[in-house]
């Protein structure tokens, strides 16, 4: 037997040290599970604890939450009231005042005055050009007055009656201009430029801008004409360089045709719903013949109940809704039904109610496969509308043996058609016929105009022509646009005369990058919405709003012919990305938020599109000094339907928590909690907040909805 070898560890003592391992093992398991169960037991008593507290936090906001309710309900309403009782005066003391108006004017809204004014108007043979836009500026501000009258909604056959009206303004001014146009006209070779041999003029006031050029020289080297008094000039095709031809730039600030083109796309969206419908009515009858021949009469009269209950719905759907639920009736009868059904519904609802979820803009631009027809709900026209046109000029006057002969034509301004078939072109050249033909085709019009001063373009402006036929505005035909940043001004050239404008995207602006609302004093608060496209300090083309007092209506509208619009409509969710939330809620918040305005100040927060659809986080600071506030005093609120919490977390933090903030408790109003550690000095402000000012920043912020669209 081989002898042990030294140093080595016996068997009793290895399982001594065995034992002694496990026995430590074994302390340390102890040690670790009562470590872990003293945690849990930690653990479960924190719960516990902070379990009571909500339930505390919450039974006491459940206790008081109808007192909370009751007493918001109070204030607004009581506001309300006031701000109503409020307009009705007004709308009393400017019926007086419009009665008692002693200037020669006639009262839109009485309509023997205004038709009478039109009638008088129209049969008026007074074409000085001076009067004739003197009479223009007066019909202007009759019709401002009837889109005010339409926009407190009248009665439908008032309404009517109001349209009617400004439609037919709209068409005498126009024509007016035209007869001052003619008159200028007829004496062109009277007032010709010794320079050039052409007569051109400029007229102007402070709503149309009127340019002439005539063509008295025949000068077949002759390219263009830069209106300098009016910034505007043309570059005339070589063929028309020969013919008894009269330009004219007509600038008007106002827009006349807009209107009919958003009337005739909502025209045809109607009919295409119709149309759709009509087809797929006799597709289904169609299927249904070879398919079940036995169950005639009875899936007929299905798909026409269908059908109708369809179109009916399709009438009420609005385009556009916050959340909109829908519920889809479907027959069990046969699967033909329901083919029926799921069609009916396609063509009765966008793909944001089908979906849930917010399209591209790309899939809005057009109503129809018309890639050029300008969509007026993502592009708006700016700097009013040039009528750019080319006529036959007009008989001119001679002199023979100190008698003046003219001759007399009842005809009126004659278009001249370009491109035409040169057989009708009238030239006092001898141009040859082929020559003209070939060069007639091909020669664009070359326009060069200078950006209106009153506009704010925040990209390069496009250009777009009206279609008369169409009636919409389009982007074909026209070519070669070159956009000078530095001289502000845009050309371009068109295959023929037309009337034109310049677009800029209507949400350029949006969405918001921030958005803040602090108060400046008592009903004084300063609203800013920040966006990457502009800053309004820097510009020069708002002197005309900037420092002007208006109504937030007036407002709205100054600021979009501008360029600049912030405001939303029920189409803005189509073109700008949105955070979606509970539009209740969201109203609700703005009301509180204008309640408080006086004394508190407010803004955007990032964790607003991380809480879902059903609760909104925004910051906000209790402030008495106007000044802006540093990043580290905001407070981030969480508001809902049922709840409103000051929350522990900071807006830099790096994760969203709903943790409650010590000390804090929740209430039913965001108004409650905000007044929750309020001071007595800003409660008192809050509590001494007029109806009107109040008023006025809620519309502001309904009209913004900057917690969605930021």
């Amino acid at each position: 037997m081989a002898p042990k070898k030294k140093g080595g560890i016996s068997k009793t003592e290895k399982e001594r040290l065995q034992r002694e391992a496990e026995e430590q093992r074994q302390r340390e398991e102890e040690e670790a599970r009562l470590i872990a169960e003293h945690e849990e037991n930690e653990r479960l008593e924190r719960e516990r604890i902070e379990q009571e507290k909500q339930q505390i936090l919450e039974f006491k906001d459940r206790e008081r939450r109808e007192d909370e309710l009751n007493e918001l309900r109070l204030v607004l309403d009581e506001n309300h009231s006031a701000v109503v009782a409020w307009e009705a005066d007004c709308k009393e003391k400017a019926k007086w005042e419009r009665y008692m108006r002693c200037d020669g004017s006639p009262d839109p809204s009485v309509w023997p005055e205004i038709n009478s004014f039109i009638s008088l108007w129209k049969e008026d043979t007074e074409v000085e050009i001076q009067k004739v836009l003197k009479k223009c500026a007066l019909s202007l501000q009759l019709m401002d007055e009837l889109e005010s009258l339409l926009s407190d909604d009248p009665m439908p056959h008032a309404a009517q009656q109001y349209q009617e009206t400004l439609l037919d303004l709209q068409r005498l001014i126009h024509f007016k201009l035209n007869q001052a146009t003619e008159e200028l006209l007829k004496f062109a070779n009277t007032h010709s430029d010794i320079e050039t041999g052409n007569m051109q003029t400029t007229v102007r006031d402070n709503n149309v801008t009127l340019c002439l050029w005539v063509n008295l020289n025949k000068n077949p080297r002759f390219k263009g004409y830069w209106f300098e008094e009016a910034a505007l000039g043309f570059e005339l095709p070589k063929p028309l360089t020969m013919c008894d031809i009269a330009l004219r730039i007509l600038h008007t600030r106002y827009d006349h045709l807009s209107h009919h083109s958003k009337q005739a796309q909502i025209q045809k969206r109607r009919s295409t719903i119709e149309v759709n419908l009509s087809a797929t009515e006799d597709s289904s009858k169609a299927v249904h013949d070879e398919k079940m021949d036995g169950e005639e009469d009875e899936i007929s009269k299905q798909v026409e109940e269908e059908s109708q209950l369809a179109r009916s719905e399709s009438r009420k759907k609005s385009s556009v809704s916050v959340s909109s639920t829908k519920t889809v009736r479907k027959t069990s009868s046969s699967k033909l039904s329901e083919e029926v059904d799921n069609h009916l519904e396609e063509i009765a609802l966008p793909e944001s109610d089908k979906n849930g979820s917010i399209p591209p803009p790309s899939e809005h631009m057009t109503e129809s496969a018309d890639v050029h027809m300008v969509d007026l709900q993502q592009y708006t026209p700016l700097g009013g509308v040039f009528y750019f046109d080319v006529f036959y000029l007009p008989p001119q006057a001679y002199v023979i043996k100190g008698w003046e002969i003219r001759e007399l034509s009842e005809t009126g301004l004659q278009v001249f058609p370009y491109p035409t078939d040169p057989c009708l072109v009238q030239s006092g050249t001898s141009v040859m016929l082929d020559e003209l033909k070939s060069t007639a085709i091909s020669s664009p019009v070359g326009v060069t105009v200078a950006l209106p001063d009153t506009v704010e373009f925040l990209e390069d402006p496009q250009v777009a022509r009206w279609d008369p036929m169409g009636q919409h505005w389009r982007t074909d035909c026209i070519s070669e646009i070159n956009y000078d940043k530095e001289a502000c001004s845009i050309s371009f050239q068109m295959n023929a005369f037309y009337a034109f404008t310049l677009l800029q995207e209507t949400y350029a602006n949006m969405p918001f990058q921030s958005w803040e609302l602090r108060p400046l004093g008592q009903d004084s608060a300063l609203f800013t919405a920040n966006q990457c496209m502009l800053q309004v300090e820097e510009t020069n083309n708002l002197g005309h709003i900037l420092g002007s007092w208006m109504s937030l209506s007036e407002l709205q509208r100054a600021m979009r012919k501008a360029g600049i619009n912030i405001f939303v409509n029920e189409y803005s969710d189509k073109y700008v990305s949105t955070n979606l939330k509970d539009p209740l809620i969201e109203h609700a918040v703005y009301e509180q938020m204008a309640l408080m305005s006086s004394a508190v100040a407010f803004s955007w927060s990032r964790w607003n599109s991380k809480c879902g659809q059903e609760h909104l986080v925004l910051q906000a600071f209790e402030q008495l000094e106007a000044g802006p506030v540093s990043e580290k005093d905001w407070s981030v609120y969480l508001c809902g339907a049922q709840r409103n919490q000051l929350l522990k977390m900071k807006e830099h933090d790096d994760t969203f928590s709903p943790e409650l903030a010590e000390g804090s408790e929740f209430h039913s109003t965001f108004v409650h909690m905000l007044r929750q550690d309020m001071s007595p000095e800003s409660q008192a402000r809050v509590r001494g907040s007029h109806h009107l000012y109040t008023d006025i920043v809620q519309k502001l912020l309904c009209a913004t909805r900057v917690l969605t669209y930021s």
